[in-house]
């Protein structure tokens, strides 16, 4: 009689976990227990339905500096199972990828659907069963394996669990009855919520480069900028929300920030670029003042906000304004109350303690048999490949420890 796995979550970790246990061990029946009607749906929804699968940047060292939680104690695991190899997995099952500037990497065909239908045909093809609108109740060890006990209240006997079921609090509080520690969860990557006249109206605006700094706090990043609806987002502002995910909570998300729109200047030298400008073009109306980095809408917003003449002659712009421009565009501040998640942003920190994880096998230390894969354990990371890539690196190595038990 095969031995059963069972594994608890039809999402991206789960099926890659399902998928490499049939196919390495076909003396293991593998089951999927998915709660919905729709498995991957995360995939689906990735990169604006295009599916962000991984990253080019392959060097162990520099894809652990992308996850807040986890960093250094992923090194090995990327070693292991690196983005090269996800991409050569890829290749070897007919799907050929592309790289963007900014090195996030997707299919050729810029379709999650390509994905998706890889999968479920591996499901297939190595008789995995995929029990859909049967999710996971519960979990008890017993003297030969585990009973996993189902929305519909039907108990599976295994050999093997697999807990790839993602950020789901009720499933947490089921590990922690059972002894496990595990890190509370709290949102990551996220946008800032900023009501402020500097910034209405503006939606869709970006800034190329920028440095962003929370006050009272040390967490300070540098990089692109946007303005929402709701205020600001961006590459700046979502690495600033998923390493300080934890501190913003503790806030309630009220908090301030100084944003120096002009980062390769501060107050002193900007403001002396000013009134060499004012010196040598006293006759220029101040709206036809420009620099690349700042939007002339914005320039034009700051005059506004500031009740500065935009026809007025720049040598006629008193020194206070001058001053004054000058804090807004390198230390402006802004108050954030509030945030808002997006569902292709979408990720939690916390989970399964790591400390609780033989990250070699992702075996419980103390529950043999169980093992964790994907967004169940306390590992997140910034947008653009990276939590793929943990889903996949954590469910190759289960793949390859459970054909030693």
């Amino acid at each position: 009689m095969k031995k059963q796995v069972v594994i608890c979550g039809g999402g991206a970790s789960g099926f890659f976990a399902a998928i490499n246990i049939a196919r390495k061990h076909p003396e293991y029946k593998v089951t999927i227990l998915e709660k919905s009607s729709q498995v991957l749906s995360k995939v689906r929804i990735s990169g604006g339905g295009r599916c962000n699968v991984t990253n080019a940047r392959t060097k162990p060292g520099e894809l652990v500096k992308f996850y807040p939680r986890g960093e250094k104690k992923l090194y090995s695991l990327f070693k292991e199972f690196s983005t090269n190899d996800m991409v050569n997995w890829l290749a070897d099952e007919g799907i050929q990828t592309h790289t963007e500037a900014d090195l996030r990497m997707f299919p050729t065909t810029n379709s999650s659907q390509t994905i998706i239908n890889c999968f479920l045909q591996n499901v297939e093809q190595y008789g995995v069963e995929l029990r859909r609108n049967c999710g996971f109740l519960d979990i008890k060890p017993t003297e030969t394996g585990w009973e996993v006990t189902t929305a519909s209240n039907d108990v599976i006997a295994a050999d093997i669990v697999v807990m790839a079921t993602g950020s789901s609090p009720a499933v947490w509080k089921k590990l922690e009855a059972i002894g496990l520690k595990m890190e509370s969860a709290v949102p990551s990557l996220f946008t800032f919520n900023i009501k402020d006249p500097r910034l209405e109206a503006l939606s869709g605006m970006s800034f190329s480069e920028a440095k962003v700094r929370i006050t009272g706090s040390k967490l300070e990043d540098q990089g692109p900028l946007l303005i929402t609806h709701w205020g600001l987002s961006g590459p700046a502002i979502l690495k600033l929300s998923a390493w300080g995910a934890r501190w913003l909570a503790t806030q309630n998300y009220h908090f301030r920030v100084q944003i120096n729109f002009l980062p390769e200047y501060n107050f002193d030298q900007f403001r002396s670029e000013l009134l060499n400008y004012k010196a040598s073009h006293p006759t220029r109306k101040v709206k036809n003042y420009h620099r690349e980095e700042i939007p002339n809408r914005y320039w034009e917003r700051l005059l506004q906000v500031l009740e500065i003449s935009p026809d007025l002659p720049f040598g006629e712009l008193p020194n206070k304004m001058i001053n004054k421009l000058s804090v807004e565009l390198t230390q402006a501040e802004f108050e954030v109350r509030g945030k808002s998640t997006f569902k292709e942003e979408f990720v939690t920190c916390g989970g399964v303690a790591l400390s609780e994880v033989d990250l070699k096998t992702m075996e419980s230390k103390r529950f043999p048999g169980l093992y964790f894969s994907g967004e169940v354990l306390n590992i997140d990371a910034l947008t653009g490949g990276f939590n793929f890539q943990s889903c996949w690196a954590t469910a190759w190595q289960i793949s390859e420890a459970v054909g030693k038990k």
